[in-house]
């Protein structure tokens, strides 16, 4: 029976702003906090101020990579054919990668458009997922950064699990999504 909540996460308090509609909460917008693109803060081994369309070398093949940390550390890849990535083998070259010593979640994306993305996203520990709000999040800002988004714009982030909404500003994240019971189940111990 709220439309506002705080969440506490390892990334720090973050604010939501619930949609309900018949009593139900049907999406939920999350205020992401702070973007770091210091790449201490994300981090990665390279030096500057920002990794941003920064050439590298990663299993053997060259890669335009831009890093961010939402929380936890994501590398963006943008790609003309995100469907033909073989990501089952490129993901772990990435998430293993000497240049991350946290791992990274890495994000290959196709630009459709100033205001759409299409994603598939490695998950470090997890594999290719369905979904990565954060992964979202660091799609866009690597867009923005790239000059093929603008900020301040919605951007729609399409993944294989649904499409999730993000807004990114010099001031804050904001990521939308919807909300929807996935799974139930019962535990003992």
């Amino acid at each position: 029976n709220k439309d506002q909540m705080k969440i506490e996460t390892l990334a720090g308090v973050r604010d939501l702003t619930l949609y309900s509609i018949g009593g139900r909460v049907r999406s939920v917008k999350v205020d992401m906090g702070n973007v770091h693109l210091n790449p201490a803060e994300v981090p990665v081994k390279l030096e500057g101020e920002r990794i941003i369309n920064h050439p590298v070398v990663i299993g053997g093949q060259r890669y335009h990579i831009n890093c961010v940390s939402v929380g936890n550390p994501h590398c963006v890849v943008f790609t003309d054919h995100v469907d033909n990535v073989d990501i089952e083998n490129v993901g772990p070259l990435f998430e293993h990668s000497e240049l991350f010593p946290e791992r990274v979640n890495t994000e290959f994306i196709r630009v459709v458009n100033r205001r759409t993305l299409k994603m598939r996203v490695w998950e470090r520990g997890n594999g290719e997922t369905l979904a990565c709000g954060t992964g979202a999040c660091a799609a866009v800002i690597a867009a923005c950064e790239n000059g093929f988004c603008e900020k301040g714009t919605d951007v729609t982030v399409k993944l294989l699990g649904g499409d999730l909404t993000v807004n990114y500003t010099d001031e804050r994240v904001l990521l939308t999504g919807s909300a929807h019971l996935i799974y139930e189940g019962e535990f003992e111990y």
